[in-house]
């Protein structure tokens, strides 16, 4: 398993994010607490969503409602 540290971001709605490149899996903690997992994350989109200068803009169009989810805390 190769699993990122969490990676704390600057964003009204995204706390922090961390990234499992053997299964792909994209775990995002929100701001008010909930944390989800999104299943088969390319990397690529991973990388996009670091690099945005809108974590949250970027989070909302390109993976909320285009991956598999699922609720975890």
């Amino acid at each position: 398993m190769s699993v990122s540290s969490r990676i704390v971001l600057e964003s009204s709605n995204l706390r922090s994010i961390r990234y499992d490149k053997t299964d792909n899996c994209l775990e995002i903690e929100f701001q008010n607490g909930r944390i989800y997992q999104y299943f088969d994350i390319p990397k690529n989109v991973y990388k996009e969503l670091l690099s945005a200068e809108s974590h949250g803009r970027y989070f909302n169009h390109e993976i909320r409602d285009c991956y598999a989810y699922c609720r975890i805390k």
